[in-house]
């Protein structure tokens, strides 16, 4: 550095902890060296979240949060979003990347979570991390579905219609709760001013601390790895570790190949299949929402679907309270048990690589069954489907449930004492 560029960066230092943070973070943060494909979707799902901060703040300069009818007789939400598409300069690829960026942001979460379960990595010391990642999860779910109900489409506002009436089911509270989320006794102009703010400013601020929290706790204690070997245990005399190698510029390099091969698909999917066949951008929500007219099946989007299919799996009321309630504390809890992962594994390895085959088995069976679910859901509900839905939604919270049992049941091979690439 040149003697002028080392004095500005002597006076923020002074003032501002730049060159420690920096090393902090990056150039003095020893990463283990054998990451492998799975550990791009971290920095793939902050990426997602930078594309979705910025294709929103371009999109809130021209939408407008009105459900009134304009002169066309057309709500004034879905003409903004029409106007956008149609009118605005490169509106339409704002939107789009805006939509299919909610899509990918699941994508890549659904996917980094999945790298979790493979390695263990919400094992100790990294408890803290894994409940900021669910927090996380649950942040993006309420972000999602309070930015669908945007375009003021049919399947938009009758989505909204059918979710919002589930917190009735809540006993003595519930039809008073419904009413507070909507702002109305219906999904109304209430209800979308309501959401907008939420999705434009409450969750997105919640969301943001919650990624530089999860990030802060990870830089603590330090990134796991595919061996499950604990790299700050073998120091060398330079006191970092063996195993270990900064996070930048290796790992930086390494991320722009996952983030190359990420806005190919990404760019592929905007230009030439925005809709995703329908599950991305439903067909449905290119029609005006209209509270007159139903349309013949109502299901939420994709991401939703496996806990969607959890909560129309419960069918029996319980203790006198109606089946709706149980449905919606199954479907809670389906998510929440998530974040008690690192008290259910019992298991005296953590990765997947010194696992036995009875937890290969149980994960295999486990992921089966997500999937049954996330494509139950979107499907219409009949008696074979109930029945399908039901033994899979036993499967999943078996899952968790019977962990402390099974991964003690487990025949493990031994951890390597260093990460064995």
């Amino acid at each position: 550095m040149t003697t002028k560029s080392q004095a500005v960066l002597d006076w923020i230092d002074a003032r501002f902890p730049l060159t420690s943070t920096i090393k902090g973070h990056l150039t003095e943060y020893y990463a283990p060296k054998n990451f492998n494909f799975w550990y791009f979707f971290g920095s793939l799902a902050l990426l997602v979240l930078v594309i979705q901060i910025v294709t929103g703040i371009f999109l809130v300069m021209h939408y407008k949060p009105d459900a009134s009818l304009n002169a066309s007789g057309v709500p004034v939400a879905f003409a903004s979003v029409e106007y956008i598409m149609r009118d605005v300069p490169g509106g339409w690829i704002i939107r789009y990347m805006h939509s299919t960026g909610a899509s990918a942001f699941f994508i890549v979460v659904y996917l980094h979570m999945f790298r979790g379960l493979l390695y263990g990595s919400y094992r100790k010391p990294r408890e803290l991390i894994w409940i900021f990642g669910t927090l996380i999860f649950l942040a993006l779910m309420a972000e999602a579905f309070m930015g669908y109900l945007l375009p003021w489409g049919q399947m938009s506002f009758w989505g909204a219609q059918v979710i919002v009436n589930l917190f009735s089911a809540i006993p003595v509270i519930g039809p008073d709760l419904s009413v507070v989320i909507r702002g109305d006794f219906v999904v109304s102009d209430a209800t979308l001013n309501r959401f907008f703010s939420f999705h434009v400013i409450a969750v997105p601020l919640i969301l943001i601390g919650l990624v530089a929290a999860h990030i802060v706790a990870l830089h603590e204690v330090g990134s796991n790895n595919p061996d499950g070997v604990e790299i700050k245990k073998k120091k060398g005399a330079d006191g970092h570790p063996l195993d270990g190698i900064p996070f930048h510029p290796y790992y930086t390099v390494k991320d722009i190949v996952g983030v190359v091969g990420f806005l190919i698909v990404f760019s592929f999917i905007v230009f030439f299949a925005p809709e995703g066949g329908g599950y991305f951008l439903e067909f449905n929500n290119f029609i005006p929402a209209d509270p007159l007219k139903t349309p013949p099946h109502i299901a939420p989007v994709w991401y939703f679907t496996p806990f969607y299919s959890i909560l129309r799996a419960v069918t029996y009321p319980l203790f006198g309270i109606d089946a709706k309630f149980w449905g919606v504390v199954a479907m809670g809890a389906a998510v929440v048990i998530i974040a008690f992962l690192p008290w259910l594994d019992r298991s005296p390895v953590k990765s997947i690589r010194y696992k036995g085959g009875l937890f290969k088995l149980i994960l295999t069976v486990f992921i089966i069954a997500f999937f049954i679910l996330g494509y139950l859901g979107v499907l219409p509900p009949t008696p074979g489907r109930t029945i399908v839905s039901q033994i899979c939604s036993v499967i999943y919270f078996g899952f968790f449930l019977l962990m402390p049992w099974y991964s003690k049941m487990d025949k493990c091979k031994p951890e390597p004492d260093r990460v064995t690439g």
